[in-house]
């Protein structure tokens, strides 16, 4: 049977929904409008007024919001109330420059946890439930959103944070958690780490609700066959509100956006043009209740594709395909583009580690990349040729993916250092 959280919301017939949208997009130029100058400017600038935006179908009108808007109005440039009504902020870990800051409302935040209690739900979650989140507490959206959702739902929260892994496995055995929160990388980690301690046949977990990294389908398969789980993708940003923008149902095809708070567009990353749904390329998310920071029209820099088909879960809200890169990390190499997302596919297939890195120099003027991967441990007692041959085979693999040539390095079980965040797969050395 399939859980909901606001099934009057989750269910709603197409028309409801676009016609829910129309009203709130309206409300919502007129608020920014009034009470972001910032934006105001922006919209002065493309000659639009909130009498210009009646529909979605207006929508194209408006400007975009990117991060170096967001960078350039911090810290209160795009605050959209008076200081008094803001309550909390969160933010962005800053790892591409200056960090962005995102305030909420009282009345945002229950927004938030509702679209994260959604998320638990269609996961099968209900107030029976033990919910360990191990995402990050603090200025990270993560730990704070399945937190707040967790509790909505009316479950036995955990708020572990990341790290602490022994920590995380006593509680997890101990509490008999059923659904655990946190990042896919980190979920292998602790995967591991219930093998080595010798209590995986101890745990109870039936979900995972992982996001905050792009991961694959094949990913996905290893970690339910390594937890004895189901597992979820779930989406979102700091900017925009926090995981929870969109979530997967248990069909398992694309994440189901809460419409009735987020509107998307799929652009040509390159020339801005709106796309058809089923294209693939760049998500926009315009928020259409959220007040404190309210983005129209923010480019996410993530690739992804929309789709209105209908999902056996009984959810009309429209689906996002699980990201397939972005943008902006992608790596352009000889010309060719190429998303880690990719590499980390043929690894898995090829029997091999998700915990791998990517380094990318150059050299002589030429681009060069090398994969780090771990060996297992059975592979690990290949003799030197074996390994090598290893190599050569994978090296043809991946250059018949990417289409670039790539140096393969065959390294110890666990010598890569293990994430309980984000992890960092990418190493780019190049100075461009």
């Amino acid at each position: 049977m399939q859980n909901y959280y606001q099934s009057n919301i989750e269910c709603m017939p197409h028309d409801e929904i676009i016609e829910l949208q129309n009203k709130r997009l309206a409300a919502q130029v007129r608020h920014v409008w009034d009470n972001v100058p910032y934006y105001k400017q922006k919209m002065e600038e493309k000659g639009v007024t909130p009498d210009d935006i009646k529909s979605i179908g207006d929508l194209h009108k408006l400007p975009f919001i990117t991060k170096d808007d967001l960078r350039e109005a911090y810290p209160y440039g795009l605050l959209g109330v008076p200081l008094k009504d803001a309550i909390r902020i969160q933010s962005t870990t800053g790892t591409t420059g200056k960090r962005v800051i995102a305030f909420y409302t009282k009345e945002d935040i229950e927004i938030w946890e509702d679209c994260c209690a959604r998320a638990i739900a269609a996961a099968g979650g209900t107030n029976e439930d033990v919910v360990q989140v191990a995402y990050g507490y603090g200025l990270f959206t993560g730990g704070p959103g399945m937190n707040g959702g967790s509790q909505k739902l009316g479950c036995l929260t955990l708020p572990m944070s990341s790290g602490f892994t022994d920590r995380q496995l006593e509680f997890m055995c101990d509490l008999e958690a059923t659904i655990l929160c946190c990042t896919p990388s980190y979920a292998e980690y602790i995967a591991e780490s219930l093998e080595e301690s010798g209590l995986g046949g101890k745990i109870k977990l039936k979900a995972g609700i992982f996001g905050a990294e792009a991961w694959s389908n094949e990913m996905r398969v290893r970690l339910e066959e390594k937890l004895g789980i189901k597992a979820y993708n779930i989406y979102g940003t700091a900017e925009l509100i926090g995981p929870g923008v969109s979530f997967e149902c248990c069909e398992q095809t694309g994440m189901h956006i809460n419409e009735d708070h987020f509107i998307a567009e799929i652009i040509d990353p390159e020339t801005c043009e709106v796309l058809p749904p089923g294209s693939k390329g760049e998500i926009v998310f315009t928020c259409i209740t959220k007040k404190a920071f309210p983005l129209l029209r923010f480019r996410t820099r993530d690739i992804s594709l929309l789709s209105r088909e209908g999902c056996s879960c009984g959810r009309t809200l429209m689906k996002m395909s699980r990201l397939m890169g972005r943008s902006d990390d992608m790596l352009i190499i000889r010309g060719v583009n190429v998303f880690p997302s990719q590499i980390e596919t043929v690894l898995i297939e090829y029997g091999l580690s998700a915990n791998y890195q990517l380094v990318v120099d150059r050299v002589n003027h030429a681009d060069t990349l090398e994969v780090r991967v771990e060996l297992t441990p059975e592979m690990f007692s290949d003799t030197v040729r074996g390994v090598e041959g290893r190599e050569k085979e994978l090296s043809e693999k991946i250059k018949n993916v990417l289409g670039v040539s790539a140096k393969i390095k065959l390294v110890a079980p666990k010598s890569i250092t293990r994430s309980e965040g984000k992890a960092i797969r990418v190493i780019d050395n190049r100075k461009i």
